[in-house]
């Protein structure tokens, strides 16, 4: 109570509750209206299905198929944890320094200080030491991955965290399985697989982000407190983690939401990164297979039994074969499964971005006059469409990104003048436009007719 009432005080919000799940304020929703929701609550009543039938409800307020508004829950190992992320995020943050187990980062161009145990390369790490730094890599022996990650933690003392290795709710593990990190009485501790032996993760009670953006289950609080997710945000003092909920093996997601937000640092919060990825994926989804976007994707142990009934549903919908061979079945199943999954633990207002390289040479503006609202796209000299579009960031889990801009106001029954921009997505709080072609030194207005 004590969280929700400094929540109330700090964004003068609304304060409503519910008995056993927030998809009963639907109704209230609805006459409330919000363009963000923090969800506060125990870690107990916290789980897969949770997060899965609170998605679903973002998108009921209205008869469009999008998410109404941003959200995020509050929670931790115990009220003093969650009181935590609170505070931890009234200030904005700008992401300087990093570690990850993922290579795709490596380029270190947002970053301060980076440090990385390599997923391709069994043994590989790397560091940069400095803004302008050289990038610099290294090796160990495969049994000293482990130490070589909690100790540039340690001595990196990073913002942010990314991680894409093998999890669980209760483990998450180097890649190649080379150890792992567990929770225990709300912290992690690293246990070696070779020696047995176990050490603290060391926490300097510096506010951080976690990014589990390609772990199988990791952001599933799994109705306990003695949970990985619980112990990122009390011991390791993460104001906010994004992860799934269930195991993955698409991506489109967790991958989608750090394109969105590497490739437009400064620009989107990770809130917003997270929600305009997922309303992207919502419509390609829609494209395919309507059908679908209030059926509940039927989640089991077994992935090959798991497939095969999504297939026959998705079989079933469309009224032809679905042939798992084929690329763009294989998504259609995929956006399917990774719809409703990535869960973003934290205050959805938090200003916590990536601090730019330099690279994105635009800028963009709106403003309203009478009935129409005005987006302006003003490009230097030095601008490049394929870096707005991602520069091929994980190309092979997300495509190219569409122009995308979430409005600072909702708009009220927007429509897009004219035809001119293409396949194009205009909602209340965001647009997309998938054919957009911008030349370097040039303005572009989008005109928008709203009531």
């Amino acid at each position: 109570a004590d969280v929700a009432e400094t929540l109330r005080l700090k964004h003068s919000a609304d304060v409503v509750v519910y008995s056993s799940s927030p998809s009963e304020l639907l109704d209230t929703l609805r006459s409330l209206k919000p363009r963000y929701v923090a969800i506060v609550e125990k870690p107990e009543n916290i789980g897969r299905d949770y997060v899965i039938d609170f998605h679903h409800t973002s998108r009921d307020i209205d008869e469009d198929i999008y998410a109404d508004f941003m959200w995020g829950i509050i929670t931790g190992y115990d009220a003093e944890a969650a009181m935590r992320m609170v505070e931890n995020s009234t200030e904005p943050l700008l992401i300087k320094d990093a570690v990850a187990t993922i290579m795709e980062l490596n380029s270190a161009k947002w970053f301060d200080r980076y440090a990385w145990v390599d997923d391709h390369t069994k043994g590989l790490w790397g560091e940069k030491r400095g803004l302008g730094a050289e990038i610099k890599t290294d090796s160990v022996a495969p049994e000293q991955v482990l130490r070589k990650f909690t100790d540039l933690y340690a001595e990196f003392d990073p913002d942010l965290i990314v991680t894409a290795a093998h999890a669980t709710q209760k483990n998450l593990e180097m890649p190649y399985s080379l150890g792992n990190l567990k929770p225990r009485n709300g912290k992690l501790y690293a246990e070696d697989k070779f020696t047995q032996e176990e050490w603290d993760l060391l926490n300097s009670g510096k506010r951080r982000v976690y990014a589990a953006v390609g772990n199988c289950l990791i952001g599933d609080m799994n109705n306990t407190k003695e949970s990985m997710a619980a112990a990122w945000l009390n011991g390791s003092n993460a104001a906010t983690m994004i992860g799934y909920v269930v195991t993955t093996w698409h991506g489109r997601n967790g991958w989608g939401a750090l394109k969105y937000w590497v490739s437009n640092p400064e620009r989107y919060t990770l809130a917003e990164a997270v929600y305009i990825n997922q309303q992207d994926l919502v419509h390609q989804h829609n494209e395919w297979t309507p059908a679908l976007l209030k059926e509940r994707y039927d989640f089991c142990d077994e992935f090959m039994e798991e497939l095969t009934t999504a297939a026959g549903r998705v079989s079933e919908v469309t009224g032809r074969e679905v042939d798992l061979d084929n690329a763009q079945d294989w998504d259609m199943i995929g956006f399917w499964h990774d719809r409703d999954v990535l869960v973003y633990y934290g205050d959805p207002k938090w200003e916590v971005r990536l601090q730019s390289a330099g690279e994105q040479d635009y800028t963009i503006t709106s403003e309203r006059k009478g009935k129409r609202y005005i987006v302006t796209i003003t490009t230097g000299k030095d601008f490049s469409m394929e870096k707005m579009r991602g520069d091929k960031f994980k190309q092979e889990h997300v495509l190219d990104l569409p122009f995308s801009y979430i409005f600072p106001e909702r708009l009220k029954s927007p429509k897009l003048k004219g035809d001119k921009w293409g396949k194009a997505v205009v909602d209340e709080n965001f647009m997309l436009l998938y054919d957009a072609e911008f030349e370097p030194s040039s303005t572009y207005e989008i005109i928008i007719k709203t009531k």
